[in-house]
């Protein structure tokens, strides 16, 4: 069946692009542009929930950012709305909504802005989703990505950063996970796009000479976090009464990355730019640059693993209501545990993501009460 695409429109401060003239129009030409000293940055995913955390930074740093988002029905869309609501507060923000895969969409909008660096985000998430629904992977996580790198070479930016997982390490056993060892046993087709997506920056920063950073997520919560995610479905459960899942018999591990740490470690390595050395000898020992194109992967991780048991026992502890406990097998193509190790990311940026558990947790029930009134 022919994929069906909605026409893409671009919206500054809620008025659509075709009543405010042309972005060239309303801000000068490029170079006039840069004489405010303003980073611009395109942000894809900018209404999903790494993506809006994201973009608050950097527009709090005084940048102008773009977003590119589509705004999809794989999650409550009303809450994407509400966070593009909240950024569009902000007169250096402004967003194109449209699909990745759709043919000129992401190429105009890009041009139009012409960013200095990309932050790539968008795209098909979800390792249980990808069991049920596989193309939508491949259209937006293949096809997708592919049309944001043309982009970002015709552009020559800066800098081209974009999302993987944790979930591509796959089968690997030693942990914590670090950059450099193998990641050849992708478990789920989500792990496996993004693994593709990986190879194909990879190929485009050697034969382009394209500055690109690729980095892997583990485990992100945190306010205006996914319905899909545990914490969210966990915490909403519990407070209707309802049982919760858990797979595995709660004999899992997890990185649980809180979402403010993530985002901060993705705008200080927006300034790490990978430079291709001049010999393999040039790399530093666990550094995951390589040796044949200015190209890297870091992980961006807090560097601790939470028994899920643990996890439940202080959602628990915070709502002070015990959970219902449903204790499931594991599913397929999930994994015992995931940890990583962030040396690199401090090594690059001098951070570490550091948020404990419990009260990242506290930060989420207090926004999910308030936006819920539960």
């Amino acid at each position: 069946m022919q994929q069906t695409y909605a026409i893409h429109v671009t919206y500054r401060n809620h008025v659509p692009l075709h009543d405010c003239g042309s972005l060239d129009n309303r801000k000068g030409n490029r170079a006039d542009r840069q004489k405010d000293g303003k980073m611009k940055v395109l942000v894809t995913g900018a209404a999903g929930f790494i993506g809006f955390h994201l973009s608050k930074l950097l527009l709090a740093e005084g940048m102008q950012v773009h977003g590119f988002d589509a705004m999809t029905d794989y999650y409550d869309v009303n809450l994407k709305k509400r966070r593009v609501q909240a950024l569009m507060q902000n007169e250096g923000f402004s967003i194109t909504e449209a699909y990745l895969e759709q043919d000129g969409a992401f190429d105009k909008a890009a041009k139009d802005f012409e960013p200095d660096i990309i932050v790539h985000l968008a795209g098909q998430a979800g390792v249980r989703y990808s069991l049920e629904n596989p193309r939508a992977y491949l259209d937006s996580n293949i096809t997708g990505t592919f049309n944001v790198m043309e982009a970002a070479r015709e552009l020559e930016v800066k800098h081209l950063l974009m999302a993987s997982t944790s979930s591509v390490y796959g089968a690997n056993e030693e942990m914590p996970f670090t950059e450099t060892e193998k990641a050849d046993t992708p478990m789920t087709f989500y792990a496996a796009t993004k693994k593709a997506n990986e190879a194909m920056g990879h190929s485009y920063a050697h034969l382009w000479n394209l500055p690109t950073t690729m980095f892997r997520f583990f485990t992100v919560y945190g306010p205006w976090g996914r319905p899909d995610m545990a914490l969210f479905k966990f915490v909403d459960a519990v407070l209707d009464g309802r049982p919760i899942d858990i797979y595995n018999h709660g004999d899992m591990y997890r990185d649980f990355t809180y979402v403010e740490d993530l985002v901060r470690g993705i705008r200080l390595l927006m300034d790490a730019v990978p430079i291709r050395p001049a010999t393999p000898a040039d790399i530093p020992d666990g550094d995951s640059l390589s040796p044949v194109a200015p190209y890297r992967v870091v992980n961006i991780g807090n560097s601790d693993k939470v028994r899920l048991l643990d996890f439940v026992d202080a959602i628990e502890a915070e709502l002070g209501v015990p959970a219902i406990r449903n204790y499931m097998d594991m599913q397929k193509g999930d994994v015992p545990a995931t940890w990583a190790d962030a040396d690199l990311l401090k090594a690059l940026t001098g951070y570490q993501p550091a948020t404990d558990v419990k009260d990242g947790i506290a930060q989420f029930v207090r926004w999910f009460r308030d936006y819920y009134g539960k």
